[in-house]
């Protein structure tokens, strides 16, 4: 991810958190440019995204304000951040925790080998946990990893986060992810875990997350009820 991609996605985190609130003013670009250690061109970038976004005014002599945002909300997650939910809610501020439902190894089907470029023979971990965001159930995945790419993967690595594990622990770099969305009728497993009726619509993003030789480390469906967690995708075209 591109340097000033992550500092508006952490500015982001700041306005929905109200540590930036509506009203007030954006710290100046040369604060911003000392406190992330980039250049101001970089901060810059950023600062083009969230107004573009509809969340910041700049104004000569005033500075850059922080505008009322209707369709961003705490729970509105960007599409195109991979970085985990474990990070993007620790910048938010947010107490998330996981639960492990289930923790097995099995020999891939069909489906996961095409998924993860993988053999039949080849063994995988097949993970569902539920995360729970501010002692609320937020999130039900469903996740598949090779073990070959994901050595020693245990309960506790789970129960924290399994991207940070990747990232600090095996030094791998994730650079990329696949995703797909669509709405789905709540399953048994939804209607336990995420509190769902039998008639609730489920949103699922399905996600393959690549390593930095593009190798397919994480195929995953994450489930969370329709009225729980929002996603923004920002667009943006050269003329």
């Amino acid at each position: 991810m591109p340097k000033y991609e992550e500092i508006a996605n952490t500015l982001r985190n700041r306005i929905k958190n109200d540590t930036y609130p509506a009203g007030s003013l954006l710290p100046k670009q040369i604060e911003l440019v000392k406190e992330f250690s980039v250049s101001r061109m970089t901060v810059q970038k950023a600062l083009e995204i969230l107004t573009l976004e509809g969340l910041l005014a700049s104004k000569k002599g005033v500075g850059t304000t922080i505008l009322n945002h209707p369709f961003l909300t705490k729970d509105t997650s960007v599409l195109s951040y991979y970085e985990g939910l474990s990070t993007e809610m620790e910048k938010a501020n947010r107490k998330l925790e996981s639960k492990v439902i289930e923790f097995n190894v099995e020999f891939p089907d069909a489906a996961i080998q095409e998924k993860l470029h993988i053999s039949e023979e080849e063994p995988v971990y097949k993970i569902i946990r539920l995360r729970i965001l501010d002692d609320k159930p937020f999130i039900l995945e469903h996740t598949y990893m090779p073990i070959q790419a994901v050595p020693n993967l245990k309960k506790e690595i789970i129960e924290s986060s399994i991207y940070q594990y990747i990232k600090k622990e095996l030094g791998i770099k994730i650079t990329g992810a696949y995703r797909t969305i669509r709405a789905d009728k709540s399953s048994e497993y939804d209607q336990t875990y995420l509190d769902c009726a039998v008639d609730d619509p489920v949103l699922e993003i399905r996600q393959i997350a690549y390593q930095q030789n593009g190798d397919p480390i994480e195929y995953s469906r994450s489930r969370n009820r329709f009225d729980v967690r929002d996603y923004s995708y920002l667009d943006m075209k050269g003329n």
